[in-house]
């Protein structure tokens, strides 16, 4: 019955979100106005918005069952990885920051894997929503990926693996979690630890020797979107525990169109490249800012 009355809902997107709660498709009404102001106040005040019970009670079985279903696509990768994401420097003490290595161990499935039926590209694509992250991130506009790897993903986390602190390489990232593990999985995160003005090494070093006074912990829960400004803040998610995988969507956005992922590191996530990145390869990619990843 619960499966009948989502379809014979028209919108993919009211089917599976609870837009009584959250009016993302009405943002010019008093509701829409007030769930924005509050997703700003929330992302000056330390970069990251939760929505909990984002998706409707009655969708997050079908949801749950749909990430699993793809999860055995995903592409598992070990490495021993910095919070940059590169080399040593062995000009630098064993104490700083990009001499400090820890074990990453992610499964990703990769968006060429994820089809057109499945609810989660469909959200993805759905215009009303991108213009509601494109409005809680202060945007006129915001546009799907190009890469066909990267732009909606399903990353599993199985029983022992983990996410290191790090910063990631977009300067937003909006997710959903669809599954969580029985214990660990946890997100933590230092806001603003660093900015355009400077990479801030010391307090780095602070919180991966422990000190977590600045560090913000959050237990997502499934049906919880995320918007993260994690470009800025060092982030991780503790070791998986217990039999059941972590499952949690990433929704792909850039500030232009066309953003196509660096080759090597689709090689990394994914095990592959597309014929897209392929092309790339002999050509200089660079970041727009001087940050170290």
């Amino acid at each position: 019955m619960q499966a009948e009355a989502i379809s014979a809902v028209s919108s993919p997107l009211d089917a599976l979100i609870d837009t009584d709660r959250y009016p993302i498709r009405n943002l010019d009404s008093e509701a829409g106005q007030a769930l924005l102001a509050r997703c700003h106040a929330q992302l000056a005040d330390d970069g990251c918005v939760v929505l909990d019970g984002f998706v409707r009670q009655q969708a997050l079985d079908r949801l749950e069952r749909e990430t699993e279903r793809l999860s055995p696509d995903a592409h598992y990768n070990q490495t021993e990885t910095n919070p940059y994401n590169c080399d040593a420097d062995p000009s630098l003490p064993d104490s700083h920051p990009k001499n400090r290595f820890d074990d990453r161990t992610n499964g990703f499935v990769a968006g060429d894997r994820i089809d057109q039926e499945t609810i989660v590209r469909q959200v993805y694509q759905d215009p009303d929503f991108q213009s509601f992250i494109a409005s809680v991130v202060g945007m006129k506009a915001i546009h799907q990926y190009a890469d066909p790897l990267a732009d909606l993903v399903i990353n599993v986390l199985r029983e022992g693996c983990q996410h290191p602190w790090h910063y990631d390489t977009n300067e937003f990232i909006v997710t959903m979690m669809t599954r969580q593990s029985h214990g660990g999985g946890q997100f933590q995160y230092a806001p603003g630890i660093r900015s355009q003005a400077g990479e801030n090494y010391d307090a780095v070093e602070q919180v991966l020797d422990g000190d977590h006074r600045t560090v913000k912990k959050l237990d997502l829960q499934p049906g919880d979107l995320q918007v993260f400004f994690g470009r800025y803040s060092l982030h991780r998610v503790t070791p998986v525990e217990g039999e059941k995988e972590r499952h949690t969507v990433i929704f792909a956005y850039a500030k232009e169109p066309g953003f196509i992922g660096r080759p090597e590191r689709a090689q990394r996530i994914f095990g592959r490249m597309a014929p897209i990145h392929e092309q790339l390869l002999e050509q200089g990619l660079t970041r727009s800012d001087n940050l170290a990843d």
